[in-house]
Formats: C-alpha cells, sequence, structure tokens
C-alpha cells in the first residue's frame, strides 16, 4: 500500500513538474494571431468601431481605448491580470457583471481563451496595430548559423522562424517531386512524362531556374493566375441571376490571360481595370480592361426597379474593388460602420460616389450582349482593316495629286 501511494505521489508530482514546464515554455502570446481574434469575436460587438452599436465608453478595438481609465478603473493593466477589470469581468460569477452578458447572443469565453488574455496582460500586454495597416519596413536578414540551407535571402527568415519552434529543414526534394510541385503551382496542371524526363535529366546548374522561367513563359501560367483573380472579381459567362442567361464578356478574361501572361505592371493592370476607358486616347483592349467593373450579377426579372438594381450593382462593385484591392470587408459598411475594420459607413458612400456614376441601363433586357458594348476585331479584321486603311490613303493621295494638277 505504501508503495502505491509512493507511486502515486510520485506520478502527481511528476505531472505537476510536467505541466509546470509546459506553462513556462509556452511561447509568448502573439497579440494579432491570439488575443486580437478574442476581443473581436467576443467584445467588438459593444466595445468596437461601431459607433452605434456601443454600450459603454470602453473601447477594445484601440490601443488608446483599451488601456484608458474609466470611472477609476482600468480594463487592462500591464503586467497585472489581477487588476485588470478585463480578466475579472470574464471571469466572475455575478451574472450582472459578466462578460459578455450571458443573456446576449455573444458566446462565453473558453477557459483557454481567459488563459491567452491573462498571460498577455501578464507579458505586459504589448498592443500591435493591424498587420494589413502597418507599412512594410524590409528587415534585416537574419544570420543563419551553422548552416548552409539557406540559398536566398527568404531561406534565412524560414529557418529562423522554423528553429524557433525546433524544426530543422527537411532533406532537398527530389528533382520529380520540385517538377510537379512548381508546375502545378504555376500553371495549375501536373507536367508531362516528356517534361519530367528533360528536366530530370538536365544537370545544369541553373536546371530548377530554368525550368522556372519556362514555366512563366508558358500561356498555362496566364490562365492559372487568371483563375484566382476572376474568383475575387465574380466574373461568370452568364448573367448569375434568375433566367442566368448567357452573356457575352469573356473578352475581359482574355485580357487579363495576356496581362499576365505579357507580365503587365501592377499599377498599369490597377488603372487600366478601374478607368481604362478615362485614359487619353485609349485603345480598345484598355476600354475591355473595364470589364472589372461589369462582372456583377443582373437580371431583367419581372418587377425589377431599375433604381434599386443600378444602386445595388453600384454597391456590388465597391464590395469587389474593395476585396480585390484592399482585402476588406467593405460591405459591412454599407449600412452601419465597419464592427471589426477601421472603415466608417461615410467612407463606404465616399468611393460608392465614384462608382456611381455609369451611363447603363441597370436592367440586362436579358440580352447576351448589354449595353454599353465594345466592339473587339478579330486579329484578322485588324489585319484587313489596316490593309483598307493604307489603300485608301493612297486613293486618297491619288485624288489629292489629280485636284493639284
Amino acid at each position: 500500500m505504501i508503495e502505491r501511494v509512493s507511486a502515486v505521489c510520485a506520478l502527481t508530482l511528476g505531472l505537476a513538474m510536467t505541466c509546470s514546464v509546459r506553462a513556462d515554455d509556452r511561447p509568448s502570446v502573439d497579440f494579432s494571431r491570439e488575443v486580437r481574434p478574442i476581443l473581436s469575436d467576443h467584445c467588438f460587438q459593444c466595445h468596437g468601431p461601431d459607433e452605434k452599436a456601443r454600450t459603454s465608453d470602453l473601447r477594445l478595438d484601440t490601443e488608446e481605448g483599451a488601456f484608458a481609465e474609466l470611472d477609476g478603473h482600468f480594463a487592462i493593466v500591464a503586467g497585472d491580470p489581477d487588476a485588470s477589470a478585463l480578466i475579472e469581468r470574464v471571469t466572475t460569477e455575478d451574472a450582472d457583471l459578466r462578460m459578455p452578458p450571458p443573456d446576449s447572443d455573444q458566446k462565453q469565453l473558453t477557459p483557454e481563451q481567459v488563459e491567452i488574455l491573462k498571460q498577455w496582460i501578464a507579458e505586459g500586454a504589448p498592443w500591435q496595430a493591424h498587420w494589413a495597416f502597418v507599412t512594410p519596413v524590409r528587415p534585416d536578414v537574419p544570420e543563419s548559423a551553422n548552416s548552409d540551407w539557406p540559398v536566398n535571402e527568404i531561406d534565412h527568415f524560414t529557418l529562423m522562424k522554423m528553429r524557433e519552434h525546433g524544426f530543422e529543414p527537411s532533406p532537398e526534394a527530389s528533382k520529380a517531386t520540385l517538377i510537379r510541385r512548381v508546375t502545378l503551382d504555376l500553371t495549375g496542371l501536373p507536367p508531362t512524362v516528356d517534361e519530367v524526363e528533360e528536366f530530370l535529366n538536365d544537370d545544369s546548374p541553373d536546371a530548377y531556374e530554368s525550368l522556372v522561367d519556362r514555366l512563366l513563359r508558358s500561356p498555362r501560367y496566364g490562365e492559372h493566375m487568371t483563375r484566382y483573380w476572376l474568383d475575387v472579381a465574380r466574373y461568370g459567362d452568364t448573367h448569375g441571376l434568375h433566367l442566368d442567361n448567357k452573356r457575352s464578356i469573356w473578352k475581359y478574361r482574355e485580357w487579363l490571360i495576356d496581362a499576365f501572361n505579357e507580365n503587365k505592371p501592377f499599377d498599369q493592370m490597377t488603372v487600366e481595370q478601374l478607368a481604362g476607358d478615362l485614359l487619353p486616347d485609349p485603345d480598345v483592349m484598355q476600354v475591355v480592361a473595364t470589364g472589372f467593373n461589369r462582372c456583377n450579377v443582373s437580371t431583367s426579372e419581372g418587377g425589377s426597379i431599375a433604381e434599386e438594381c443600378y444602386v445595388r450593382n453600384t454597391v456590388d462593385r465597391v464590395e469587389t474593388f474593395s476585396t480585390v484591392y484592399l482585402g476588406l470587408t467593405m460591405g459591412c459598411s454599407v449600412c452601419h460602420d465597419h464592427k471589426f475594420d477601421p472603415l466608417t459607413q461615410r467612407e463606404f458612400y465616399g468611393l460608392f460616389a465614384y462608382f456611381n456614376s455609369f451611363d447603363e441601363n441597370p436592367l440586362d433586357g436579358n440580352a447576351e450582349l448589354h449595353p454599353p458594348i465594345i466592339a473587339v476585331p478579330s486579329v484578322e479584321q485588324s489585319t484587313r482593316r489596316e490593309e483598307l486603311d493604307t489603300q485608301l490613303a493612297a486613293v486618297k493621295q491619288e485624288i489629292d495629286q489629280a485636284y493639284d494638277s
């Protein structure tokens, strides 16, 4: 019996020591990855950026608000979880003081989430601005001691982060694996047998770099990259609503494929898609690029109200623009200030005003070609037109000479 008790005591002590070591060894809490999501999910609805929805003066979406003194109390006291009203309110058994309120539609924090908040405050409650709103700064390349694994600057950062978590790089993948990975990454398709054999037999030191260059020159590269862009641009070959009949907007898709394959500068891609028709003397394809603004769903379903559809189309264009170029869910600000991102309803309608200048009938008439329409000649037609223009110029010159004589 004594032996059993001793064994149990030893096991209990061992587990306690193990738990202690694990707690001590836990990495520092990352505010952006661990704390902000908790505050966003459980607190921002009443203590966030939406002024109309706030139920008190406490704000937990800004550093200034989170550490402010309110009625002699502090929601967060850096370094002291026990003195922080935030911890008190999310752990109290008093239903009148508990946060989020038990009778609200917000879920209570889990014990794990409470511990994250406690540890974060104990570590000094370091606040981080949302990474998306921080101006990028080129960091110094870290030194990688006792390793010749890095072959470029990015590898040094990768190795540093791996070692922080106790990992070392895996052995280099086989050439067969490399060509399969990079071909799928850049074209969305697996390599052919002949392509694999050619790469396996290429013993030159820059074989991999040559492979990447070949894939970037492939027409399949532009097609693959375009798929992702068209997804967020909401492209479709049909109207997308009610009858969902065919529409002809594929020339915009082809322009985008060519833009990727020609490595068109991103700023130029942006200008042409948003306002190609407003450029000085734009060519036909720069106008085609504005198809980005025509990818919204459309309809002529009976009972549709033209003005309502026009406004809905404009809202859709604002949402699409903000998703593609800002990476933000700006659509939440249609009805109120954004509850999570620093976007106001006024800012939404400021951008709305830009897109609210389209000269179009918002009802598509269930037609394949919904005005305004751009006539885009084929290559053969363009060539023939150039030939005719040349002939016309020659005939005109003959006529002018005849008059002069």
